[in-house]
C-alpha cells in the first residue's frame, strides 16, 4: 500500500512540474527564428540542432552552441526528404533544403514542412 501511495505521489508532483513549465514557455512567446538541422558542407559532417534567421535580405545560421554562419547570397538548390540513414538522426518527417551561398559554400538545412514556405523566403530558391 505504501508503494502505490508513493508511485501516486510520484506522479503527481512529476505532473505539477511539467505543468509548470510548459506555462513558463508559452508565457515568453513565440521564439523568432526557424528552428533546423543544419549539415555543413552539404552531405557531408554531422547534423547540428540551431535556427535560421533573416534580418535584412541576409540569412544567417545560428547554431545552439558555436558561432554564426552569414549564408551571403544563399540560393535554395533542391528540397528533398530524409534518406533513412538521415532519418535516424533528425526527424524523419522534415524535409532538407540544399543552398549554395557566395563562395562556392553549400549547406543542407533540416526544417518541418511547415517551415520549408518560411525557409524558401529567407533563402530563395535558384533559377533553373
Amino acid at each position: 500500500m505504501i508503494e502505490i501511495a508513493g508511485v501516486v505521489l510520484g506522479a503527481v508532483g512529476a505532473g505539477w512540474l511539467l505543468r509548470r513549465k510548459h506555462r513558463a514557455r508559452t508565457a515568453a512567446g513565440p521564439v523568432p527564428g526557424i528552428p533546423c538541422m543544419v549539415r555543413i558542407p552539404a552531405g557531408e559532417g554531422r547534423w547540428r540542432a540551431g535556427r535560421v534567421y533573416a534580418e535584412e535580405g541576409a540569412a544567417r545560421w545560428v547554431p545552439q552552441r558555436g558561432e554564426p554562419v552569414a549564408l551571403p547570397g544563399g540560393r535554395a538548390t533542391g528540397i528533398r526528404v530524409p534518406s533513412v540513414k538521415e532519418g535516424i538522426v533528425i526527424n524523419p518527417g522534415s524535409r532538407i533544403v540544399t543552398c549554395a551561398y557566395d563562395g562556392s559554400g553549400s549547406i543542407e538545412i533540416a526544417v518541418m514542412p511547415l517551415d520549408v514556405r518560411e525557409l524558401l523566403e529567407c533563402v530563395p530558391q535558384a533559377e533553373s
